[in-house]
């Protein structure tokens, strides 16, 4: 074994020959410092490409939905303001000391909606003050007991009373409305209790902390309800007549895409049909969103059409009627994509009654958004209604024809495909009906349908009842004229 030492372009390079003829290139051995200096390069450059895609999503979502931005400068606005109690010495004094309390109370009263900042903003005044008189009673009451039994009665209300404001949050009707609430009266009435016990003058500090919690909730209110306001029964109003609209697009594209027959042109392709189809999902996973949007328009005053008494929760019943119409569309979507299909010879014996049923439906459907979104009674939903339920009893009858059509020799020799006739072929008097498995996904699709108009009909009650009770307008007849013009 020998080295030898050449020189190349790029500088020295060594060779070992082997005992075999064989030679190898030694390799320096890199540097720890310049693997280091990799790796910390590497590392730079990655997280600069992970804050540049953060970067990109949060642009996208301000360019979305632009109210986004609009509340987050809402709040800065807020804070700046609220902040001059703090920095500026007259107002500093004014308030004793406590103007942090302002500072926190915008931090965690301050949501997107007018309706939760009101929600917040008076249950934590409420909530304060409600806590603050009886830890103020309290204190009295101990403090006239005697030094000895002074920390026995403070200790056994706070027990008490947090208990039985903890309980409480169980309460459905108030965990809806009052759940914030309870958290802040159990919060301050241990706060001013406990510290109550140690401070001489808790009347002013009482007083202090309720000031300051007044001065917050009451900047929040007027800015977010003067500045670019976001109303919650805007938000439910715009969401129920969106899920309608999605709801009935889903139901065409379902029965259209079921017995097209093989005629692509029927339907659309691509994103934009799945993307109808998949619409009905909108209304399965908004039922949290209708109830807390509900729950906070309750606490917003007339606004807009709407009414202080505006009946908000008849949305949250239209909402389940759609979820319950919207179940039955998922799983005619799932005979689409099920394996087990029935023939086309079979389906074009009901595609039109089901076509028709599916039509007058979604029509009913679009007709009843028209009516929340004009928030005008209609004119012809009834007609629509009747439409749709005769077109059920057409189904009905073409589903109970399906034997006959099969026993026919006629139909037998003319609609069925050869390899479905029953031999011998001769006689004219044998049944010669198709398997039964393939018979069963069609009727499936034909009593989901049927089941869709029954939950449809429930959708129009609901949605008549909020037009009784918030007094929808009654369709104009030049509403009407256009109307039939249009038709």
């Amino acid at each position: 074994m020998a080295s030898e030492k050449e020189v190349t372009n790029n500088g020295v390079e060594w060779r070992i020959k082997m005992a075999d003829g064989t030679s190898q290139i030694l390799v320096p051995e890199a540097k720890p410092a310049s693997n280091v200096f990799l790796g910390l390069k590497l590392f730079i450059v990655g997280l600069a490409l992970k804050v540049w895609k953060f970067l990109q999503k949060a642009w996208d979502l301000g360019v979305d939905d632009p109210r986004k931005v609009i509340h987050c400068l809402k709040v800065g606005m807020a804070l700046t303001v609220v902040s001059v109690f703090y920095y500026m010495r007259p107002l500093y004094e004014g308030v004793g000391g406590n103007a942090m309390w302002a500072i926190m109370t915008v931090v965690v009263v301050f949501e997107n909606t007018v309706g939760a900042t009101l929600c917040k903003s008076l249950n934590r005044v409420c909530g304060t003050c409600l806590a603050g008189f009886l830890a103020i009673g309290v204190h009295w009451v101990a403090s006239q007991s005697g030094e000895r039994f002074e920390p026995v009665i403070i200790g056994t209300s706070v027990f008490l009373l947090a208990s039985a404001a903890t309980f409480s949050r169980f309460i459905p009707s108030v965990k809806i409305r009052f759940d914030y609430g309870a958290m802040i009266f159990i919060l301050t009435f241990s706060l001013v209790s406990v510290s109550g016990y140690r401070v001489d003058k808790l009347f002013d500090l009482a007083h202090q902390r309720l000031s300051t919690i007044i001065i917050g909730t009451s900047l929040c209110i007027v800015v977010t309800m003067l500045v670019c306001p976001i109303w919650a029964g805007q938000e439910l109003y715009a969401l129920i007549t969106r899920n309608m609209e999605k709801l009935a697009d889903s139901l065409d594209g379902c029965v259209a895409e079921y017995f097209q027959d093989g005629d692509s042109s029927l339907v659309d392709s691509g994103k934009e049909c799945q993307k109808k189809l998949q619409g009905y999902k909108c209304a399965l996973n908004s039922k949290a969103t209708e109830e807390t949007m509900a729950n906070f328009a309750r606490w917003e005053p007339a606004h807009g059409r709407f009414n202080f008494q505006h009946p908000w929760k008849q949305y949250i019943k239209i909402g389940a009627s759609m979820r319950s119409c919207a179940y039955c569309i998922e799983a005619l979507n799932g005979c689409i994509s099920s394996e087990n299909q029935a023939p086309e010879y079979i389906k074009k014996h009901i595609s039109n009654s089901s076509s028709k049923v599916g039509s007058n439906s979604s029509s009913v459907i679009k007709e009843l958004a028209v009516t929340i979104k004009t928030m005008k009674k209609s004119s012809n939903i009834h007609y629509l209604v009747g439409e749709m339920n005769s077109a059920v009893q057409e189904l009905q009858a073409d589903l109970k024809s399906f034997p006959k059509l099969f026993t026919s020799p006629s139909n037998s020799e003319s609609e069925i495909p050869e390899n479905k006739k029953i031999e011998p072929a001769a006689s004219r008097t044998m049944v010669t009906l198709p398997p039964l498995m393939e018979i069963i996904p069609l009727v499936t699709s034909a009593s989901l349908l049927t089941e869709i108009s029954l939950r449809i009909n429930g959708i129009v009650d609901a949605v008549e009842e909020l037009a009784d009770s918030a007094n929808f307008v009654p369709a104009s007849i030049n509403d009407k004229c256009q109307k039939n013009g249009a038709e």
